[in-house]
């Protein structure tokens, strides 16, 4: 499992395999520590079958949406069309090893947060990750 830091400051984690292609889309990016804003996407090549769904999270973000218009973008250009599945938060401890999945996005609806945390532990497998339909 791979490690790198992105250009926002963030840690992507790869690893799996993929149709050819969508194994270069990280699964998970999400900020190093903190509570913020995610999103679950659905990125595939455009007009094929196989997909990967995939995390964004970013306290940078004040909208849930600000994620995923800075996401979209970056895929088109490589050829991917992006859907957004909903979305919530994530309590990120990093020093404890915790993640918490919570919460809602009021423009995308609720990511289904259970989804979101088969694809956090494929990455953070050392880490302790729950959720629940809390918005606090």
């Amino acid at each position: 499992m791979r490690r790198a830091a992105t250009a926002a400051g963030q840690f992507s984690r790869r690893g799996g395999t993929m149709a050819a292609g969508l194994q270069s889309v990280p699964a998970v990016e999400i900020d190093p520590d903190g509570t913020f804003k995610y999103i679950l996407v659905r990125v595939q090549r455009a007009g094929g079958a196989e997909h990967r769904d995939v995390v964004r999270g970013t306290a940078a973000a004040e909208f849930h949406n600000h994620i995923f218009e800075k996401l979209n973008p970056e895929m088109e250009k490589l050829g991917f069309e992006c859907k957004c599945l909903g979305g919530g938060k994530i309590d990120h401890n990093s020093k404890n090893k915790k993640l918490r999945v919570f919460g809602l996005s009021t423009g995308y609806g609720k990511a289904d947060h259970a989804v979101t945390v088969e694809i956090l532990k494929k990455v953070y497998q050392d880490y302790e990750i729950t959720w629940s339909d809390d918005k606090k």
